[in-house]
């Protein structure tokens, strides 16, 4: 964590985050659309309105093997946890604000709660605790959900509400969603934009790596489209389905 900016806590539990500003005028107000780019695995660079949001930079190891180190320059770094794969801060150049803990914080006027799950289905007990992050950028209500492993509950529900994005985990493991829990997950939060993330890739020592393939995935939700734009993908408020949900496996 060093050389890093720490956001203090500013309040947790049901009632404080229904009770809160958090979604304050501002960042209602902003409705430029967010461009969202993936780094691969769980990392993703979310831009808009004037703000540059950095989610689990990784090491280059085991299931990123292959991939670069997400050294990109961003205004605020959100981390899931402290693991190699989805906290190595220290790969982030300059020095941005850091959010690594459940809580209610606002940063350059937008909203974010990190809502604390566990991140094994042992009560936490192996990998210790995950992060989901919900924010408001460019009009759109997102969420990721880094290495959730366990069903969301209802206060959980309350907290994430219906994002119109969502950034979830599919390709299983010890901790975090394999494909049917990555479903049912879906069907409580109702998404209009699904992304899935954390999956097998060529990038992946395959010795090193015990996810499966995007595609157990994509053939367990048959029926619902599925685009690929390519690394990064652009949206508007106005351009989210009507009905129902789309998923874009960027990358």
């Amino acid at each position: 964590m060093k050389r890093r900016q720490l956001i203090q806590y500013a309040g947790a539990g049901l009632a404080s985050a229904i009770g809160s500003s958090l979604w304050g005028t501002r960042s209602l107000a902003q409705s430029g659309g967010v461009t969202i780019r993936s780094l691969g695995h769980m990392s993703f660079l979310f831009s808009g309105n004037g703000l540059s949001v950095l989610s689990n930079p990784f090491r280059s190891l085991g299931c990123t093997a292959g991939l670069p180190a997400p050294k990109v320059k961003a205004d605020l770094v959100l981390i899931s946890s402290q693991l190699l794969d989805e906290g190595a801060v220290d790969v982030v150049p300059g020095n941005p604000r850091l959010l690594y803990e459940p809580g209610n914080y606002e940063v350059s006027g937008v909203g974010i709660q990190g809502i604390g799950m566990d991140h094994d289905r042992n009560g936490g007990r192996r990998f210790g605790k995950n992060v989901a992050w919900r924010w408001n950028q460019g009009g759109l209500n997102i969420i990721h959900l880094g290495g959730a492993a366990t069903p969301i509950n209802i206060e959980q529900k309350i907290l994430m509400g219906s994002p119109d994005v969502l950034i979830i985990p599919v390709g299983g493991g010890p901790k975090a969603y394999n494909p049917e829990e990555a479903k049912a997950a879906l069907q409580v939060l109702n998404p209009k934009i699904v992304i899935p993330m954390q999956y097998l890739t060529g990038a992946a020592k395959q010795d090193q790596c015990d996810l499966v393939g995007v595609d157990a995935f994509l053939k367990l939700m048959e029926g619902t489209p599925v685009r690929r734009p390519g690394a990064s993908l652009s949206l508007l408020k106005s351009s989210l389905p009507k009905e129902g949900s789309v998923i874009q496996v960027l990358g």
